[in-house]
């Protein structure tokens, strides 16, 4: 949460400063916006991703990064929790381990993660900033990624180095671009290889992506031309105004003009189509969630349902009704956002 905020509300929550903070300007409560749809409430429509969010560690410290990570957090998922987490996904139909964090291949259990989500023959997703492939303790990563077919998702903020380094730090773009070419060596990338490597785009700023396909094609276009880097898709997702963004929104002044940017953005099939109908989240300590935008103000799976992993219930958590805020007027904008990219052509 926003230190901007909670200086204001100490004792709350992130979730209740967020409603307070949304509250005080004004801002149009998201489960009318939904009832006026006819979509309140909100409920889930089955599992078909296990997304667990392995930590906060990571390499870099991103400016607009929504889940606040970095090198000095201490959040890290245990051997225990890990081995929670495949024991409930051997337990289920759930075709995706989706591990995110952070950087999630920091996490000692990582690799527990992958080996044993593809023994279970489930598809298994990495969601990577690149240079963590280059530090000196992952050297063979890369290797291990490929060996085990996992999907890798690959955030990219922008196909050039100025753009790139503003938003996640100096050189981070060069040696990104290092990266993607030991991926494309490996079959990463390549047009008719099964190791799928896709990309992700935020914009820079208080506004929203632009239309997925078009800056598909940009970076498509440019990758190749400039450093000779394939991929296979390009993801667009909308910047969440929770945590470090929300600091800037709010610094900036830009917050009121965002949030009204996203209302009158909403569109019924974006909100029909949203990430949290078909994904449940894991916290890096087995606490449950709709999605990783509600587990980092701390708003956990309501409405009855089970919140940690050792109380997990398929059938229940399947048809659970969605914990929702102003926040979602994010995923829920335009063409909508998910961590697979935009929901609606």
């Amino acid at each position: 949460m926003s230190t901007l905020v909670s200086r204001h509300h100490p004792l709350a929550s992130p979730a209740e400063q967020l409603r307070i903070l949304n509250q005080s300007h004004g801002v149009k409560p998201f489960e009318e916006t939904l009832a006026a749809s006819g979509l309140y409430p909100l409920t889930a429509a089955g599992i078909q991703v296990f997304q667990v969010n392995v930590g906060k560690l990571c390499n870099q410290t991103c400016k607009h990064c929504h889940v606040d990570a970095g090198p000095d957090r201490k959040e890290v998922m245990t051997r225990e929790t890990a081995e929670l987490v495949i024991e409930k996904l051997a337990a289920t139909d759930i075709p995706v381990l989706d591990i995110t964090g952070g950087a999630p291949e920091l996490n000692p259990n990582f690799r527990f993660l992958v080996r044993e989500a593809r023994r279970l023959g489930r598809h298994v997703m990495d969601r990577c900033n690149l240079t963590v492939l280059l530090l000196p303790s992952q050297r063979d990563l890369a290797g291990f990624l490929a060996e085990h077919e996992v999907e890798i998702i690959a955030s990219l903020p922008h196909y050039t180095a100025e753009r790139t380094d503003a938003q996640r730090g100096e050189k981070v773009f060069d040696r990104s671009i290092e990266a993607l070419r030991l991926l494309n060596e490996l079959g990463y990338g390549q047009p008719e290889s099964k190791l799928k490597l896709n990309l992700v785009y935020n914009p820079a700023g208080a506004f929203l992506p632009p239309q997925q396909q078009a800056i598909e094609a940009d970076f498509r276009r440019e990758l190749r031309r400039r450093h000779g880097v394939v991929f296979h898709h390009l993801f667009t997702m909308t910047n969440m105004p929770i945590s470090r963004f929300l600091e800037f929104l709010i610094r900036s002044g830009n917050y009121d003009r965002y949030m009204q940017k996203l209302i009158r953005a909403y569109n019924p099939e974006a909100a029909a189509a949203v990430m949290c109908r078909y994904t449940l989240s894991v916290g890096w300590d087995g606490t449950l969630y709709d999605c990783d935008f509600n587990q980092m103000i701390g708003m956990p799976v309501d409405h009855g349902a089970p919140r940690h992993l050792r109380e997990f219930d398929y059938e229940a958590l399947k048809a659970r009704r969605i914990a929702t805020g102003q926040h979602c007027y994010g995923c829920t904008a335009g063409a909508g956002s998910s961590c697979g990219g935009a929901t609606v052509s």
